[in-house]
């Protein structure tokens, strides 16, 4: 199913209890807020074994399951609310990503493109 169809089925669903009436741009980003909290919440005290342990899990399946599709389903309300296309703005926003961590300075490595080169890099021109 492609994000546009998706969103039809999602507005169609909030339209169907008449719930657009609450779906402020600010209401509708602080609960993407809420619902990335929850999804966080799943990761709460748990080791990285515990965490990778969780695909074993149907419980802990759906659990993720369930707050990552809540997650999708906000911002899927903030784009149409605001005329994002999501699919253009993440291309965009990969190009962009690109530009920032080239592959020849980012391979394997966690650091952020504003804090510098690694200190094995040479200094760019």
């Amino acid at each position: 199913m492609s994000l546009p169809a998706l969103t039809t089925e999602v507005l169609a669903f909030r339209d169907d209890r008449n719930w657009a009436q609450f779906h402020s741009l600010r209401n509708l980003i602080v609960s993407l807020n809420l619902e990335a909290s929850e999804l966080l919440e799943l990761t709460q005290w748990k080791s990285d074994a515990e965490m990778a342990a969780m695909s074993a899990s149907s419980a802990a399946q759906e659990a993720l399951r369930d707050e990552c599709a809540d997650v999708l389903i906000y911002l899927l309300l903030i784009a149409e609310h605001t005329g994002i296309d999501l699919e253009q703005a993440a291309r965009a926003k990969l190009s962009k990503n690109a530009a920032k961590y080239p592959v020849e300075r980012s391979y394997g490595s966690s650091r952020k493109y504003s804090h510098g080169p690694v200190a094995e890099d040479p200094p760019q021109p």
